[in-house]
């Protein structure tokens, strides 16, 4: 069952009066004795209490010898204890009102069916007490505001977080920590630290949803190797959307062998990538490709600045940078139009050398006159009118001679438009860099780097301007039967839920195979109609261009043949006559059900688009026509359905009206349905039909798990 109540309250988990250390140590570098150091080294304010029945004193603090004797009740407790020491731990503390457990242990789910019995009854002790388990084979957490760190990570020995305002939620805990540690050591500030181990309760999605909330925290980063609540996740992607938070977005286990690594690492389902990049895309989450990426568009983002529409302005003192960042832009699809015809004769007068499209280039001329920065700069902006603005001076703009006034000539500009982004490819000192970024300006050593940023930002502006979708149409309840139904039987369904199909009829003979075609007139289509033969073509089980009555009689008989010779024990219900259509273009419209997120809709061109090209688009169900037609135009091939060479365009509104009313039937048919395929789907200059329908019925387990309550 998948979870609906709101994000989990994790105020008493990052916010505590009092945290409990399960098998404290006394050394500072041991698993059980790095929270306590850490938390001493920053200052915590509430209180440590350390349980180790072996000792009296932990780092100076006073140790009890179980979690009865503790002097108090702690609001969260680490606990570093091993197997059914650790199972004991979540009893006593459940016991005495302690509301979450941050679980380092190890050995669970991850290692096995043994592990995800140890596991679960891990999870069955906290839910008996209200108690909120984090992991188990977590890191721990951090929230830099408070210096609360239950974690043991050594990434810390290298220095505490500095101020900042972004999130970071992990499954992961070496890699939740390494990213810290990248963005400490380029001086970019990380608040909260939430790492998730296993998942057997709190997940990456609870962790999201808490960012959401923490008014300290403007970014999230989220690393992800398999999400197990779909809907969970994408209900805190869309929190985040409202609240104008972006989340940056690192999935691993696109290939076989890395989802097969994510399985053994934290027990997660892996789904389906391309579905999961549907999904963010839907919520106007970013998906970063490296970590590099991740932190580039992360930094970006703490600017809060998210230009729409977004626009690339390039200033530039070599016109080589000028080319590399302008194919850098092209390949993102940022825009960079040219500047207006009279900007560029107007600039071309105070530099009879520049070259004033976009990149504008005020080339080495500017060693000897600064002020060409400044003149050049504003005319982009005010002249241009472009939304981010990327400038490259590489060594100069760090040289001691220079800096100061190219400084100074930018300031001048960004005081008179504070509403664009700006960026500044530069090779300077540290204390140079942090002068820049102090005024508000984005660094990268290499532009192509700043330019991908730049586009997540308008990306980002872009889905946070976005006005509601269209509600999906109300659909009626969808009874499936026992098992796989007929072409005809499909098409039955389907009719009945709104959705054209071309016109056809079962016939259970010859005759009424010659009648029907009669009626239809010739030419005609002829198939094999089982409910056993899914994928007729495999067969020889179509059979096209059928042009009178002789030719259906022996196209019945072929039929008939071929699917006694290929598929002996397929049950035979006759076949299927359809008018022929000619023209328009072929697509496939499809529904799977994805492990994680329940039924996802997809749409693409068929034939070679399909089988080679793989260009589809997807997205989760249900939807309304505006969602549907986007989805159809966001096909790279879409010019063909639009009219591209002179062809007629296509029912476009026709096809966004099937695809969503195929969304709402996969809703409404439950998790008994396993798949829909409509291939080909004829989208003709008025309508759009469906030629074929295959429906699969499956085992109907629901997406999502099994959650306890949101609030302890």
């Amino acid at each position: 069952m998948s979870r609906t109540e709101p994000a989990a309250d994790l105020a008493a988990l990052v916010r505590p009066g009092a945290v409990a250390i399960i098998g404290a140590s006394a050394d500072p570098t041991r698993i059980g004795g790095r929270p306590i150091a850490y938390m001493r080294r920053a200052g915590f304010q509430g209180a440590i209490l350390p349980v180790n029945p072996n000792r009296a004193e932990v780092q100076g603090l006073p140790c009890s010898a179980s979690v009865a004797a503790l002097p108090q009740v702690p609001d969260v407790a680490v606990i570093a204890v091993p197997g059914a020491a650790a199972l004991q731990a979540v009893e006593e503390l459940g016991a005495r009102g302690t509301r979450f457990a941050v679980m380092f242990t190890a050995g669970y789910a991850e290692i096995g069916e043994a592990g995800a019995e140890a596991q679960a009854a891990l999870v069955a002790a906290a839910r008996r007490h209200g108690m909120r388990l984090l992991g188990p084979n977590c890191l721990g957490l951090f929230n830099a505001a408070t210096g609360f760190y239950p974690i043991f990570s050594a990434s810390l020995e290298g220095g505490l977080p500095l101020p900042g305002r972004i999130g970071i939620a992990s499954q992961s805990g070496a890699y939740g920590t390494h990213l810290f540690a990248a963005c400490r050591n380029r001086e970019i500030g990380t608040a909260m630290l939430i790492t998730t181990g296993n998942e057997a309760d709190l997940a990456v999605a609870d962790a999201i949803g808490w960012m959401v909330q923490d008014d300290g925290i403007d970014v999230i980063m989220a690393y992800a190797e398999g999400i197990q609540d779909g809907p969970a996740f994408a209900g805190a992607l869309a929190e985040a959307r409202r609240a104008r938070k972006p989340v940056i977005v690192m999935k691993v286990g696109r290939s076989a062998v890395g989802s097969a690594a994510a399985q053994s690492h934290t027990a997660s389902i892996a789904g389906n990538d391309a579905v999961f990049s549907a999904v963010l895309a839907e919520h106007g989450a970013i998906r970063a490709r490296s970590t590099e990426e991740l932190i580039d568009i992360a930094y970006a983002a703490t600017r809060r600045i998210y230009p729409v529409p977004n626009s690339l302005g390039v200033i530039t003192i070599s016109g080589g940078a000028g080319v590399l960042i302008s194919d850098a832009a092209e390949a993102a699809g940022l825009p960079m139009p040219p500047m207006p015809e009279e900007a560029q004769r107007r600039l071309k007068a105070i530099l009879p050398i520049a070259s004033p499209l976009n990149p504008v280039d005020c080339t080495a001329q500017a060693f000897n006159d600064l002020s060409l920065i400044g003149r050049f700069t504003e005319a982009m902006i005010a002249e241009g009118g472009y939304a981010s603005i990327l400038a490259f001076f590489t060594q100069i703009g760090g040289a001691p001679s220079m800096a100061p006034a190219i400084r100074a000539q930018l300031n001048a500009v960004k005081a008179r438009h504070p509403d664009r982004l700006y960026a500044l490819s530069v090779l300077a000192s540290a204390e140079r860099n942090r002068d820049y970024e102090a005024d508000g300006y984005l660094l990268y050593e290499d532009p192509a780097r700043a330019v991908i940023a730049l586009d997540a930002m308008g990306r980002l502006g872009a889905s946070f301007s976005e006005s509601p979708p269209v509600p999906p149409p109300a659909g009626a309840p969808v009874r499936l039967p026992d098992a796989n139904p007929s072409e005809a039987e499909a098409k039955r369904l389907l009719a009945a839920a709104g959705i054209a199909t071309v016109p056809e009829a079962a016939c259970a003979d010859e005759a009424a195979a010659v009648a029907a075609a009669e009626s239809f007139g010739f030419p005609v289509v002829m198939k094999i109609l089982s409910p056993d033969i899914l994928h007729k073509t495999e067969i020889g089980g179509v059979l096209l261009d059928i042009g009178d009555a002789d030719a259906v009689r022996r196209g019945t008989a072929t039929l008939i043949g071929r699917a006694a010779r290929h598929a002996p024990s397929a049950r035979i219900d006759g076949v299927l006559v359809a008018r022929q259509i000619k023209g328009g273009v072929e697509c496939i419209l499809g529904i799977q059900r994805d492990p994680v997120f329940g039924p996802v809709a997809m749409v693409g061109l068929g034939g070679v688009f399909v089988e080679v090209m793989r260009d589809v688009v997807f997205r989760r169900c249900p939807f309304g026509e505006d969602v549907a037609e986007a989805m159809i135009r966001a096909i790279k091939a879409a010019p063909l359905l639009t009219g591209a060479r002179g062809r007629p365009p296509c029912d476009i509104a026709a096809l966004a009206r099937m695809l969503s009313r195929l969304s709402v039937f996969a809703v409404q048919a439950g998790p008994r349905l396993a798949s829909i395929d409509l291939n080909p789907v004829f989208a003709l200059p008025e309508g759009a039909f469906a030629a074929d329908a295959v429906i699969e019925v499956g085992e109907g387990r629901s997406v999502g798990v099994s959650r306890p309550a949101a609030t302890p």
